[in-house]
């Protein structure tokens, strides 16, 4: 059998589902039922919607897309072997780009990791508005750490796992920040990439350039609540233990709709790691 190409006028035919308000799973499904490989139905809907995105953000005076950590499940495979660690794919969303990871993290690998980080946490800052350092926040109320990249052996092991999953390099991550929520304690809704009218953000973007992706990894089971809250999105990611959730923002705008949060836990501790990554190096 010849080889499927890509036409203008699939293109076209895309766009124009997309102007219709046809969800992209749809487009997709109907593509195949149609004939159409799925991988390349897959490929032409991705390449298609991203200069499309592109294209409306040109039109509206939106920031440009920038390459984001991805993983790859162009095979539909249920598990991923990372590095020699089975990981499971248990959800993915397209749109705000969103993948939920089960066994992410061993049961061994999160208690080190509560163990290394419990000694050095203090009350979670966030970004200052009107300068260029941290400060305490009334909506964030969890107390963290961060580890150095690759402080120790456990730190880069985990880092040298996302990088693999991520096809994202491991110098363009921020290192592990390791936060504890008690009873009550959460944080509300926001994004990971830095304001671009925030005073401090200039400085900050020095260090590696924009965030463009967030890995959540949940190293313990609270007993009720604290779940990850994308409102835009309706989605609410329950916090189990071993599992984490990534998402991924092109750019420093609301429009990728990962608005998110953390929801009060209602009983037991919720322990979280989190690891940022960058568009270029981090220093």
């Amino acid at each position: 059998m010849s080889a499927q190409v890509i036409s203008t006028e699939l293109k076209q035919w895309i766009v124009e589902q997309a102007r219709a308000g046809v969800s992209p799973d749809k487009v997709l499904a109907a593509m195949i039922q149609s004939g159409w490989d799925a991988r390349v139905s897959q490929r032409a809907l991705d390449e298609t919607m991203a200069q499309y995105r592109k294209d409306q953000a040109l039109a509206q005076g939106l920031p440009l897309g920038e390459p984001v950590p991805e993983p790859d499940l162009s095979g539909q495979h249920t598990s991923l072997n990372v590095l020699g660690h089975e990981v499971q794919v248990l959800l993915t969303l397209k749109q705000p780009r969103v993948v939920l990871f089960g066994n992410f993290l061993s049961d061994a690998e999160c208690d080190a990791l509560v163990a290394a980080a419990s000694g050095r946490l203090a009350r979670s800052e966030t970004v200052a508005i009107q300068n260029d350092a941290s400060e305490v926040n009334t909506a964030r109320t969890s107390d963290g750490m961060f580890f150095e990249r690759a402080e120790n052996d456990i730190c880069a092991r985990i880092e040298a796992r996302i990088a693999a999953l991520l096809n994202w390099p491991v110098e363009n991550g921020e290192g592990l920040q390791v936060l504890r929520y008690r009873p009550g304690a959460e944080y509300l809704p926001h994004f990971d990439y830095f304001d671009p009218h925030h005073a401090s953000t200039p400085a900050i973007l020095k260090r590696g350039g924009q965030r463009v992706g967030t890995l959540v990894m949940y190293l313990n089971t609270p007993k009720r609540g604290g779940g990850t809250i994308f409102p835009d999105a309706k989605l609410e990611v329950a916090p189990v233990k071993g599992h984490a959730v990534f998402f991924s923002y092109d750019r420093p705008h609301p429009d990728t709709l990962t608005l998110h949060g953390g929801s009060p836990v209602l009983e037991g501790e919720k322990w979280v790691a989190t690891k940022w990554m960058r568009q270029g190096r981090f220093e």
